[in-house]
């Protein structure tokens, strides 16, 4: 009985500890997602500009836009923004001694100079548009859509706070990249220069440019995300806005806008819509449910029949209630949300139609549909002989890849 050990009960001092392992397990798994995902956005913003395309694309129709704008003013163009306007150069600076806003146009009261600021406002919004010397340009093109805006602030709507906005933050991004006069100078140059060897430059040189290209590709990068942001904003604001009318909810809205004189540039065609309420009733419901699930949708293939909806009622926009300028404004802006390899689709696209319908032909010597975008970086010498007997195998066979992306192989941006 003495030697007889007392039965012990199971140790429950290690019972605390056994979840520990699982405990660091859970944490561990947590801190390499969140390392993951800050490497991520690290990588987006810093390893290549983004979106160089769709850039380019507002570049050109901000710039066509406000052209197209300013030239239809221009019979108005005293009243609106000149020294004979109602709303005097006086009277803006002492707006803007409230506000804080400027303008150039308001530095002297003579005509001779409003209208060198209005010609040079046309040739700023044709340069901006083709992309030439897009740095520089950009910011006056920014310069001139604010002077104008501020100048005249009662007779600006939507479409031209859109404007202005964009104009400030195509300042941050490479738009010139693509489809502008700098791209194709810089195509002309690197094809003079050939396989030339790169100058060698010092460690402290070759920093310093690593350094500016790394900072170049960040505001580029920060200035899309920013637009994106903004679009994104501005539907589902607008959404939000709607749904705490009773006249959204009711579905009679748009009943309501079609029948204000003031967006009737053709009557007989408004009245012939509302018409038919139940048509307008479901077209009210839709563009209230598009606005607040727009933000939430831009991230899967849901986004693209999205896109065509809206664009779709901005068209409608522009034609039953006579805001042109305000939906042309959104649609450029929607172009945001497009990746690129659907704009470089675009010109295969438009080469194959056209050989469909007769009405291009390739140049003699050259394959068909051998066009393709050339490569990302310099080539290498010993890589550039090997790569130019096989150029038309390779430009049928990225065109296909291409086609294949845009068709749905790929997952969207």
């Amino acid at each position: 009985m003495g030697s007889e050990q007392i039965p012990q009960p199971p140790s429950t001092a290690a019972t605390p500890h056994r979840p520990a392992p699982q405990e660091a397990s859970v944490a561990g798994t947590a801190h390499r997602w969140l390392l993951k995902r800050i490497g991520d956005l690290w990588a987006l913003l810093t390893d290549r500009p983004i979106s160089l395309y769709a850039a380019s694309v507002l570049r050109i129709g901000y710039g066509l836009l406000y052209l197209v704008f300013l030239l239809r003013e221009f019979p108005h163009r005293d009243e609106i923004w000149g020294p004979g306007a109602p709303w005097t150069p006086a009277l803006a600076q002492q707006l803007f001694d409230q506000t804080g806003w400027n303008s150039i146009l308001i530095l002297s009261d003579s005509r001779a100079y409003f209208e060198f600021c209005y010609v040079t406002a046309l040739v700023t919004s044709a340069l901006f548009m083709l992309g030439w010397r897009t740095r520089a340009v950009s910011v006056l093109f920014a310069v001139v859509v604010t002077s104008f805006h501020a100048r005249s602030i009662f007779m600006t709507d939507g479409g031209d706070n859109l404007i202005l906005l964009m104009a400030l933050y195509l300042v941050l991004t490479a738009c010139g990249r693509r489809w502008s006069l700098d791209a194709r100078g810089n195509r002309l140059r690197e094809s003079r220069a050939g396989d030339a060897p790169e100058p060698v430059r010092s460690l402290y040189a070759q920093q310093l440019h690593d350094a500016r290209v790394t900072l170049t590709t960040v505001v580029h990068n920060c200035g899309i995300l920013v637009i994106a942001a903004q679009v994104c904003f501005l539907y589902g604001s607008a959404g939000l806005y709607k749904i705490q009318g009773p006249t959204w909810g009711g579905g009679t809205a748009l009943h309501y806008a079609l029948n204000l004189e003031l967006f009737q540039p053709w009557p007989a065609l408004s009245h012939l819509v509302d018409d038919y309420p139940m048509v307008i009733a479901i077209a009210g419901y839709v563009t209230v449910l598009l606005q607040v699930a727009f933000p939430f949708v831009l991230f899967g293939r849901l986004k693209y029949p999205v896109l065509i909806v809206l664009l779709g009622m901005h068209i409608g926009i522009a034609v039953l209630l006579g805001l042109p300028l305000f939906s042309g404004a959104m649609i450029i802006a929607d172009a945001v949300f497009l990746p690129d390899r659907f704009y470089a689709f675009l010109p295969h696209l438009w080469r194959r139609a056209a050989r469909r319908t007769g009405m291009w032909r390739p140049a003699p010597g050259r394959a068909a549909g051998s066009a393709s975008v050339p490569p990302q970086g310099r080539p290498s010498r010993s890589s550039s002989k090997h790569r130019a007997a096989p150029a038309e195998q390779q430009g049928t066979a990225l065109s296909t890849g291409r086609a294949s992306s845009v068709l749905g192989t790929r997952k969207p941006d």
